[in-house]
């Protein structure tokens, strides 16, 4: 961990994010295939409804990673602080906690959903046509749950020991073999839906096992120890206020998107739902490569705001919200272009769905230069360990804003104010981050100085 730990607070940090971020991307760009890959050989291969399905059940989906997130995320900055400040024994207890705790949250999520399943769906604005397909697919993965929060949530503390390219090589191996096995089981053994979610799960499992034979073996810097799998309360409740930032705004995202299936279906109807399931994936393409950046950055920033090497944390933000920002700049001018041809990648045949979905991706992700900015700069709080920062900010768009404007604008403006809500969102929160950003910018700088003064005073007694 010497070596390591000299890498991250001596290295150029330009290097640095490269060398992290790159493969943290390749790897969530990979993992949205999941979503993309089942919804392109549903929809070709089951149709519209299918799709709808699908979208109808996300919100669960979403809770499940906001477990993952909630015990991954929050341990993996606590993870990077602890290296930071040389304490390898309590980093790997943190970890083996971590394990033990996302598990039993897993399980337990699985069991409530497996058990109140109907209900649920109906309430995220399941249709009777919708219905069955919602189930079919969310009851298998649900069974699964453990398995993406696993391979996922314990993905992180791979990267937060400065191994990035063995944390991208969980991701691709669970989509690459989602990819396979998603053809084959729709296509060449009939099981539709079904076939999609089993695909799935199994590509999940996969995962989750190269993640713990790494992080159980002699490659790992920090052990996994049967002996920290006690449970202590001081590290598990640490590890819930960090990650409940991440987690907070996943739930966020689960209640406004049912919100939104059920504006959806009172102004548009489940093909409108379709279109939104299409809209999600094409947007989780492009917001992937800002997670990956975040996740990129988080053990840069982590470890050199506990090292006390605030100018390296200013420039690894810098840097970082400056890649968002250019990558979402490229998204905004492919959609606003081409969005026509992305729908018909989906389904080729239902000119309804392609006439919906243009309309509403262009309107959707209409201020979608300026949400890298907003990402990258919440993720900043948590990665400092400031939860309730990260928290609000998180929050600003999701919930703050959003909610009121699905509530208010497709009252107005019909089907168009249900689209336009996403972009008054994007747009207050950023003003709202961007603000605080500038407080937190000056603080750091005044701690920068405060540390140069300090050791300038040492220096000449040495």
């Amino acid at each position: 961990m010497d070596e390591r730990a000299k890498q991250l607070g001596e290295e150029r940090v330009w290097k640095l994010l490269l060398k992290f971020s790159i493969p943290a991307i390749v790897g969530m760009l990979v993992n949205a295939l999941y979503n993309i890959v089942d919804r392109i050989f549903i929809g070709r291969g089951v149709g519209t409804l299918a799709i709808a399905g699908i979208t109808i059940g996300f919100p669960v989906m979403t809770i499940l990673m906001a477990l993952g997130m909630l015990v991954g995320l929050g341990a993996t900055s606590l993870v990077s602080i602890r290296l930071g400040e040389n304490k390898k024994e309590e980093a790997e207890l943190i970890m083996t906690n971590a394990l033990v705790v996302l598990i039993m949250l897993l399980l337990g999520a699985s069991v409530l959903g497996l058990i109140f399943l109907n209900p649920m769906l109906r309430i995220f604005g399941a249709s009777a046509e919708v219905l069955p397909y919602a189930k079919t697919y969310l009851r298998i993965i649900l069974i699964g749950a453990v398995f993406q929060g696993v391979g996922f949530g314990m993905n992180n503390m791979i990267r937060a020991q400065g191994n990035p390219h063995t944390a991208m090589m969980t991701m691709l191996i669970g989509a690459i073999l989602n990819t396979l096995l998603d053809p084959l089981f729709i296509f060449v053994f009939g099981w539709g839906i079904e076939g999609a979610a089993l695909a799935t799960i199994l590509s999940q499992a996969v995962s989750a096992l190269w993640v713990l034979r790494y992080l159980f073996s002699d490659q790992s810097s920090l052990k996994m120890r049967m002996k920290n799998a006690k449970l202590q309360r001081a590290i598990v409740m640490k590890i819930i206020a960090i990650g409940s930032a991440p987690f907070a705004m996943q739930v966020a995202a689960s209640a406004v998107m049912a919100l939104l299936n059920h504006q959806l279906r009172i102004f548009g109807g489940d093909v409108s739902i379709s279109a939104m399931g299409i809209i999600h994936s094409i947007a989780m393409m492009i917001m992937m490569p800002i997670f990956g950046i975040n996740q990129g950055a988080q053990p840069i920033i982590g470890f050199n705001y506990g090292a006390k090497k605030y100018d390296r944390v200013k420039k690894a933000l810098t840097l970082a919200i400056v890649a968002a920002s250019a990558i979402v700049l490229v998204g905004f001018v492919v959609i606003q272009v081409f969005p026509e041809n992305l729908f018909r990648l989906f389904n080729n045949k239902d000119q309804e769905l392609i006439a919906f979905g243009t309309q509403g991706i262009k309107i959707f992700l209409m201020m979608l230069p300026i949400i890298g900015f907003q990402i990258v700069s919440a993720n900043y709080f948590q990665a400092v360990g400031k939860p309730k920062q990260a928290m609000i900010l998180s929050l600003s768009r999701q919930v703050l804003v959003f909610i009121p404007a699905l509530l208010i604008l497709p009252n107005m403006y019909g089907l168009t104010g249900v689209w336009a809500a996403a972009p008054a969102a994007d747009l207050v929160s950023s003003v709202i981050t961007g603000i605080w950003l500038a407080f937190e910018i000056k603080h750091l700088s005044d701690s920068h100085a405060d540390v140069q003064i300090k050791r300038e005073h040492i220096q000449p007694e040495q």
